[in-house]
């Protein structure tokens, strides 16, 4: 299934495909993308429905993050070699994992708002997953079946709250608001082949700055989610954002980073793709 969650920020509704492609209205037949909601029995129980009479969602309807009431909001530092290469970072011998703020996630086209002062907002496609039941102390065969489905994130980041104020810990330069846009869709995995064979890119002004594929992963889906689970009970709703290929402005020579007026596209293969304005802080009303 492709769901969605559709409406203005904090009155999002869940929604889904239907079986000819349409966006239907589910909010009939579930509360939300959230806890319980997510856990693989109860998509595949959805998935069995006839949604065609269900009420159809305008196109031009808002999309939300495609899951609500997240929990952890995890990420994976350096999980593609060339990445941390261009970082001048050496590659991982084990998962660095680090958080973003829940309070940052937006929409897949919601406007990405520099925090004030800031010079140095990078961007970051990344394949996140979305876990759909408790998952504590499980191995990689187990990892397959914790997981509600993938999406796609941005993981703006802020290099110079990252990396020059973040005393050794990342978590500063990544939780600002709108620093979480994420989806457009949650697309369950038995619409995707292999997830560890999909294309992924971002644009800045049209012109192509990541172009790699999750087949580049250092540390692969399964894999992550397992060791995570050595270190935290996993809950349904929780995301990880699994990492990304090189391109980012850090790594330019010299590096670029983005500015208002800026737009941000961005897609991986099976799962849609996201556009972002980058617009400057207005106080409360700037996003």
């Amino acid at each position: 299934m492709r769901l969605f969650r559709f409406g203005p920020p904090g009155q999002e509704r869940p929604g889904a495909f239907d079986r000819d492609g349409v966006r239907r209205d589910i909010s009939s037949l579930i509360a939300d993308l959230r806890g319980e909601w997510l856990h693989p029995g109860a998509l595949a129980r959805l998935s069995s429905l006839d949604l065609t009479s269900l009420p159809q969602v305008s196109d031009g309807e808002r999309l939300g993050p495609c899951v609500a009431a997240v929990g952890h909001f995890l990420a994976v530092g350096l999980n593609f070699a060339n990445h941390a290469a261009e970082s001048h970072m050496e590659a991982p011998k084990e998962p660095i994992i680090f958080t973003k703020a829940p309070s940052c996630l937006s929409g897949p086209d919601d406007r990405i708002v520099l925090p004030p002062g800031s010079e140095k907002t990078d961007w970051e496609v990344e394949l996140a997953v979305v876990i759909g039941k408790d998952a504590a102390y499980i191995d990689e065969e187990a990892a397959r079946d914790v997981i509600a489905g993938y999406c796609i994130c941005n993981d703006v980041s802020e290099r110079a709250y990252q990396l020059e104020r973040g005393g050794g810990q990342w978590v500063k330069g990544k939780g600002c608001p709108t620093f979480g846009p994420l989806g457009p869709w949650l697309v369950t995995p038995d619409e995707i082949e292999d997830v560890q064979s999909l294309s992924m890119w971002l644009d800045v002004n049209g012109v192509r700055m990541q172009n790699g594929s999750t087949s580049q992963m250092i540390f692969g889906v399964h894999q992550l989610i397992a060791h995570i689970s050595q270190f935290m009970n996993l809950r349904a709703g929780d995301v990880i954002c699994t990492g990304t290929p090189e391109g980012v402005g850090l790594g330019m020579k010299p590096p670029r980073y983005l500015k208002e007026g800026d737009e941000v596209q961005l897609g991986i293969e099976g799962l849609g793709c996201q556009r972002q304005l980058v617009v400057a802080h207005r106080g409360p009303a700037g996003r």
